[in-house]
């Protein structure tokens, strides 16, 4: 629940104030709630130290019809490897779409994610990679640890909905996992997420 309640915090979504957590003040530090700057909350930093991982935690923010959305996320790296189609991300199976936590998205207002009616709040969102074709998933539970066998028949009961959408290739490598708002200006159109030579483009929009 802290999860959700800070992006509500940072996005102006309402959320009980007896239990709002103070944000942090200075960029890179966590408050009590293990919340950095950014507004995004880390599970696990005992075993796990934000300023450890090999994946670093990032966020992105944005506007879908002029309502604030941030995406928190790991960001691994390829380090020589190949992983999406490989075996650390193989095609056909579910995939946390980052590293550590699972990704967070956080809307301020109703939201189209790839044709899903996603209604104002917090959400994690995880992937199946294909060679053409991926399945995004939308899913009401935002407490479970990324790892993919922690995606429970309990967390699958939670899913808001899934969606088909296409992939592309890149023309150059790509190292580390990025998720952008496109276009980089303005009201986004798509979440895209990059990594390797893949870049899939994630349809927005504002839900009627």
């Amino acid at each position: 629940m802290r999860i959700a309640l800070l992006a509500a915090v940072s996005l102006g979504l309402t959320a009980p104030a007896a239990t709002h957590p103070a944000a942090p003040t200075a960029p890179g530090t966590l408050d009590a709630a293990g919340a950095n700057a950014a507004g995004c909350i880390t599970m696990n930093t005992k075993q796990l130290p934000l300023a450890t991982r090999k994946s670093p935690l990032d966020s992105v923010s944005f506007t879908v019809g002029g309502k604030p959305v941030m995406v928190c996320y790991g960001r691994p790296s390829l380090r020589g490897r190949s992983m999406i189609g490989g075996e650390a991300v193989p095609y056909g199976k579910l995939w946390r779409t980052g590293a550590n936590e699972p990704t967070m998205i956080h809307t301020a207002a109703p939201l189209s994610i790839a044709g899903l009616k996603v209604p104002a709040g917090t959400y994690s969102l995880y992937t199946v990679p294909g060679q053409t074709e991926w399945e995004v998933i939308v899913n009401r539970s935002i407490t479970q640890w990324g790892e993919e066998h922690n995606y429970t028949d309990e967390v699958k009961a939670k899913e808001v909905g899934r969606a088909k959408v296409k992939a592309e290739k890149t023309p150059a490598t790509i190292e580390q996992f990025t998720i952008r708002p496109d276009p980089a200006s303005g009201d986004a159109k798509a979440l895209v997420l990059e990594w390797q030579n893949t870049r899939v483009p994630i349809p927005l929009s504002p839900a009627k």
